[in-house]
């Protein structure tokens, strides 16, 4: 007998159920794989048909003849991985405003944000409540999907108990953060992603820009992987791959509308002082980024040169999931001056700034809050406590207003 994979509560359920009270469309998009089909049915399963418009004939039918294929699939109804047929949308938008005070008629998932939201902009706007479902965070993987953040919390003081040990984190780094890879730990890592990438390339880039040449895109991916949360020059990955910037740019902005690849901007405020202006770009998922890498042994990944940049994409995603899986917009940047004092991540909180430094030193030292002391400095009363986020498992403040947070505390509160 097959055995039944074990489901993982979604810190997003509470609010997709809420936005299905309140509009008459739900649109839940995200990264392929992320859980947007299983999460629907789990919670709507009972009440709602399903229909998939992946499969060619489905996608025929609803772009031959929307209406009578609306008219078929009548509300309330789950219509899956709906870029396949973006024309469906304004006959949505049809039905829709005959009951418009209906909720909950239509839940659409879309794994093309770019693609979707300028369709949905134009067909549906303020009808449909729009929300993204990322990649497992931790606090879902160890069933508290609704932990809050360290600074949304009290305190606990000194702490060196309640997360994974070093060597289970890494493992789980290198695997990444998708529901399949998760729920079947045994399954064969580098092979799932590496069938992840191809499809990936098959379905999203062809559909998004003709590129032709997707042995070069691979080399692309390869590429930005390497620069993973350091300042990305365009200019300096166009020339090293012999292509144009426009090309580069274009290449980048599909990244993004799969939800592959995730740009932090730097925060600027009037401090008197020289900031760079140049993003950084990270993958959604450590698993990916592990995978484009060619890392496939975590204790490798661990102490080779990739293992700051790996560990601080599990913190942004940790972060980004927590707050994005709330409805909420997620407005996280870095800070760094042109003489090179940075800050790795500041989430704004209202008007104020929480600092967050991470390190993939499982040892904290005081030293390592020098970069928060220097924001600090210069943008008094706007920048609350501090954190120093790494592997280890001590919980201890490192100076005033700097705490080391072991990562597990980031969920743990």
């Amino acid at each position: 007998m097959r055995r039944k994979d074990r489901y993982i509560t979604r810190s997003l359920e509470p609010v997709v159920k809420r936005a299905a009270r309140e509009f008459p469309v739900v649109v839940v998009s995200g990264p392929r794989q992320s859980g947007k089909t299983t999460l629907l049915r789990r919670l709507f399963a009972e009440k709602y048909r399903y229909v998939s418009l992946e499969p060619p004939d489905v996608r025929a039918a609803a772009a031959t003849d929307p209406r009578n294929f609306l008219a078929a699939y009548s509300p309330p109804v789950i219509l899956d991985e709906v870029q396949y047929a973006p024309g469906l949308l304004p006959y949505v938008k049809e039905r829709v405003d005959r009951r418009r005070a209906a909720p909950g008629q239509y839940l659409l998932t879309g794994s093309q944000n770019l693609l979707l939201m300028e369709r949905v902009t134009e067909s549906l706007a303020g009808r449909a409540a729009m929300l993204r479902l990322l990649p497992l965070s931790w606090r879902e993987r160890v069933s508290r999907p609704q932990a809050r953040l360290p600074w949304e919390g009290r305190s606990r003081g000194v702490a060196t108990d309640g997360g994974p040990t070093y060597a289970k984190l890494w493992k789980a780094l290198v695997a990444g953060g998708y529901p399949e890879l998760v729920q079947k730990p045994r399954r064969d890592v580098q092979q799932w992603h590496r069938a992840y990438v191809q499809t990936y390339l098959e379905r999203d880039v062809r559909t998004l820009r003709q590129i032709g040449d997707l042995t070069q895109f691979q080399s692309f991916l390869r590429v930005l992987a390497a620069r993973s949360a350091q300042l990305l020059s365009l200019t300096d990955v166009a020339r090293d791959l012999g292509i144009a910037l426009n090309t580069v740019k274009s290449w980048l902005s599909v990244l993004e509308a799969s939800f592959q690849i995730i740009t932090i901007r730097p925060y600027h405020a009037d401090i008197g002082k020289r900031l760079v202006k140049t993003p950084k770009v990270y993958f959604t998922d450590t698993g990916t980024l592990c995978h484009m890498v060619g890392l496939s042994d975590p204790r490798h990944a661990s102490v080779g040169p990739m293992a700051g940049a790996i560990f601080e994409t599990a913190v942004l995603a940790e972060l980004l999931s927590t707050i994005v899986h709330r409805g909420e917009d997620a407005r996280v940047h870095f800070w760094r001056t042109s003489t090179g004092q940075e800050v790795d991540f500041l989430v704004e909180r209202g008007r104020r700034l929480v600092p967050i430094e991470v390190k993939a030193a499982a040892t904290p030292r005081a030293a390592m809050a020098s970069g928060i002391e220097a924001l600090r400095r210069d943008m008094a009363g706007r920048v609350e406590n501090g954190f120093v986020v790494h592997p280890g498992d001590v919980e201890l403040p490192l100076t005033r207003g700097v705490t080391a947070l072991p990562f597990a505390r980031l969920w743990d509160r």
